[in-house]
């Protein structure tokens, strides 16, 4: 019950028992097509580049950033927190020329700050977190997009962490590439990175293009622009291997594809509405069950995410024992933290297959226990108690 990752699905396991295929087998090669119209209503998009890049969460942030920036380009970060932070080394690892625009760790960016940046930088590219774990906040996106079009940027945005339990609007938001991962609201394992491609960003990687030497035919012609930094992530010869082309680039990650696949099947049926009530009444339950328990939350609750709360540790309380004793005596996994709230808080996830109201109360119930068990005075069932009143509430 941690920040991710978390508890994969049953289903999604069997799924990616099955056996595996070759990757030019046309029963893969309908998979892949299915991925990518199953993924299209999850992330809120019409786009016809919507699939999948081999990797964890960060190979599909990697895979993003090298094929929109060119070293020199100005990429305008937001950050509030530690996946911000993020985003800046991999920029400043590409050679890119990185501006930022911040707000302090428990707070967002306001829009006016942004659109002032945008202003004064001229980006190429803005990137920025939805959710960041490492804080609990999430961005508000609403007319970022339409900034970034005024001043002839491409806007990237990282949903790894709310992808599946907080409702991402791609199009409406007018996001270029939004990336996501498996192993949080999901209910995936990690090792495979959602991602859908704007026409408007695949029109500018696709000026980027370089035909790999070994696939090279007469019908085959590379852009005019300035080759991406990198092969495994270059998203123009990767959207070539997802399209009628079926250009070979790597042999893809067949039993992942099996579960990603499932994890968007598991999500539709279930009906993105409901699946983001759930994800609210969790997160709703575990703010008010770790109230109730006299412990402070981090961070602004106007943008708290749904999926991951954060409490400061009681004055005299050991954090770390009180994590052990939880994974020990209860077998449920707690969160630390990075950065400035590295020591100071716990981190509570309710997100794919653990948002739900049983195992939000095991969880208030077991720390319960455990802090009183480490000297911590709180009034019995109170946790539960609370977190009842406020799930029937949600």
């Amino acid at each position: 019950m941690g920040p991710g990752p978390i508890n994969a699905h049953p289903r999604v396991l069997r799924a990616m028992s099955a056996d595996l295929l070759g990757q030019f087998d046309p029963e893969m090669t309908a998979y892949m097509n299915e991925v990518m119209q199953l993924y299209r209503p999850i992330f809120g998009t019409q786009n016809r580049w919507t699939l999948l890049v081999n990797g964890t969460a960060r190979a599909g942030i990697e895979a993003a950033l090298v094929s929109l920036t060119s070293p020199g380009d100005t990429v305008l970060v937001v950050n509030f927190g530690r996946f911000g932070l993020l985003l800046t080394e991999i920029l400043g690892r590409i050679g890119a020329r990185v501006e930022t625009v911040e707000a302090p760790w428990g707070e967002v960016v306001p829009l006016d700050a942004i659109k002032e940046a945008i202003e004064r930088t001229r980006p190429s590219v803005v990137a920025t977190i939805h959710g960041d774990t490492s804080t609990t906040m999430a961005q508000p996106l609403d007319g970022l997009g339409a900034l970034c079009r005024e001043a002839g940027a491409l806007l990237y945005v990282d949903a790894t962490a709310t992808i599946g339990g907080m409702e991402l609007l791609t199009d409406d938001w007018g996001a270029d590439i939004v990336t996501g991962g498996l192993q949080k609201c999901l209910g995936g394992p990690s090792g495979s990175a959602p991602i859908t491609i704007s026409d408007r960003a695949a029109e500018h990687i696709n000026r980027r293009k370089h035909v790999e030497l070994g696939l090279r035919t007469d019908d085959l012609g590379d852009g005019d622009g300035l080759v991406i930094g990198s092969n495994y992530f270059d998203l123009g010869m990767i959207m070539d291997y997802w399209s009628e082309k079926r250009l070979n680039h790597h042999t893809e990650a067949t039993t992942m594809l099996y579960g990603a696949r499932e994890c968007a099947r598991i999500m539709l049926e279930e009906g993105l509405e409901a699946r983001f009530v759930r994800h609210a009444s969790a997160g709703q339950a575990m703010s008010a069950g770790l109230r109730a328990m006299g412990l402070s939350l981090f961070g602004d609750d106007r943008y708290r995410m749904t999926n991951v709360t954060a409490a400061f540790i009681p004055e005299g309380v050991n954090g770390e024992n009180v994590r052990r004793r939880m994974r020990d005596d209860f077998e449920i996994e707690i969160g630390t933290a990075f950065g400035p709230l590295a020591g100071k808080v716990w981190r509570f996830g309710a997100m794919g297959y653990n948002a739900r109201k049983h195992k939000v109360l095991l969880t208030l119930g077991a720390l319960e226990a455990v802090l009183r068990a480490e000297g911590h005075g709180l009034s019995a069932g109170a946790g539960v108690d609370a977190a009842l009143a406020a799930w029937d509430q949600a």
